[in-house]
This record gives C-alpha cells, sequence and structure tokens, in this order.
C-alpha cells in the first residue's frame, strides 16, 4: 500500500509528518481522524484534520490542519 509523508499542522500533531495512506486515485483522505484513548483522568477523543492544499513555490501539496469544531462534535 502506498503512502505519502503528510504534514499536520495545529492540535496535538502540529509539526509532525506521518505516513498516510494513500486511496485509490493516489490522493489522501479529505479527513483524517485520529482516535486517542484515555488515559489517567482524560477520557477518550477523537481527533479530526481535515485536508488542506498548501502551495510551496510553483508545486502544491496537501496537508492536514487541525478542526476543532470537528474534534468537539466527534468527541461528544
Amino acid at each position: 500500500m502506498k503512502s505519502a509523508d503528510t504534514e499536520f499542522v495545529g492540535g496535538p500533531l502540529d509539526g509532525r509528518i506521518l505516513p498516510i495512506p494513500l486511496g485509490p486515485m493516489y490522493g489522501v483522505p479529505k479527513k483524517y481522524t485520529v482516535p486517542v484513548p484515555s488515559h489517567g483522568d482524560t477520557p477518550a477523543r477523537t481527533l479530526v484534520y481535515v485536508r488542506a492544499k498548501q502551495q510551496r513555490g510553483t508545486r502544491w501539496y496537501w496537508r492536514y490542519e487541525y478542526d476543532e469544531a470537528a474534534t468537539a462534535r466527534a468527541s461528544g
């Protein structure tokens, strides 16, 4: 399975670059969810990142930006 190293901006994964599995048309998914298990007193939650186009010079690439509102809805 092919993957693409994709940058994360905002939220707990800010600054990380993770390999994201590519879809059938070799693109990253529009939305990427990260389940976070409970730890100690903090409840389990789901982080939501949405795909955004980033341009560097004449080239562009996809990156994920943290969606705080969608994370609040997904976490209950």
